[in-house]
């Protein structure tokens, strides 16, 4: 029986991953590792129905804002773009600019490991209406904090369209194919926390809604 997809990964790829992690972490923990937030730092908000929401693609081939800021119940938390993939952080500035993101889920957390948002199907399956295709940089690493667009496994590497998701681990093991946004330059500690809220199984959708309030451009 084949393993349950989700966008960009497989269920049973993940769980490897994420094993090949935790035999790596058991030398045991200096407290360097510790957050300021948790999980129980999240306001009780109802899970937002899916929308049928689309955007207009952007007018720009390199973003003229620093980053963005994204509000939700669980904290803020501030992405700063990388200008290695311009096409791709201009496609993000300019949904962040249309308000694409407000009021849009986390669907989708792995505990410890990633998480990912941005769909306004809420369910992994949704996207903008356009996409928008930029190679990411040869030998990237999606290491903790970076913030890259998801993609289906039949898609051309670097191809996106406005689900994203943010390395919690040291190192996520992922192949160079997901178009570079970003990193999370403050406000990790945040997304430690949403990615506590893994449900059982350890990837799904969050335990407990969480939900982009607004996301606003910076600088």
């Amino acid at each position: 029986m084949s393993a349950r997809s989700f966008r960009g990964f497989t269920l049973a790829a993940a769980a490897l991953m994420l094993l090949a992690l935790l035999l790596g972490a058991c030398g045991g923990d200096d407290g360097d590792g510790t957050t300021e937030a948790s999980s129980g730092d999240c306001a009780t908000v109802a899970a937002p129905d899916p929308v049928d929401r689309k955007a207009k693609p952007p007018k720009q081939d390199a973003p003229t804002a620093q980053g963005a800021v994204f509000e939700t119940n669980c904290g803020s938390f501030t992405i700063t773009f990388d200008d290695r993939n311009p096409k791709t952080a201009a496609s993000f500035q300019s949904l962040v600019e249309q308000g694409f993101y407000d009021g849009l889920p986390i669907h989708r957390v792995v505990g410890d490991f990633l998480i990912q948002g941005g769909d306004p199907a809420g369910d992994g399956t949704g996207g903008p209406g356009y996409s928008i295709d930029e190679k990411p940089p040869p030998g990237l690493a999606y290491t903790e904090g970076t913030v890259a667009m998801a993609k289906t496994a039949a898609e051309p590497p670097g191809r996106s369209g406005s689900q994203f998701f943010i390395a919690v681990a040291a190192d996520i093991g992922l192949t160079p194919d997901y178009a570079l946004v970003g990193e999370v330059t403050e406000g990790m500690d945040v997304v430690k926390a949403i990615s506590e809220l893994a449900p059982d199984g350890g990837d799904g959708q969050p335990s407990t809604p969480v939900v982009i309030e607004s996301a606003k451009l910076e600088g």
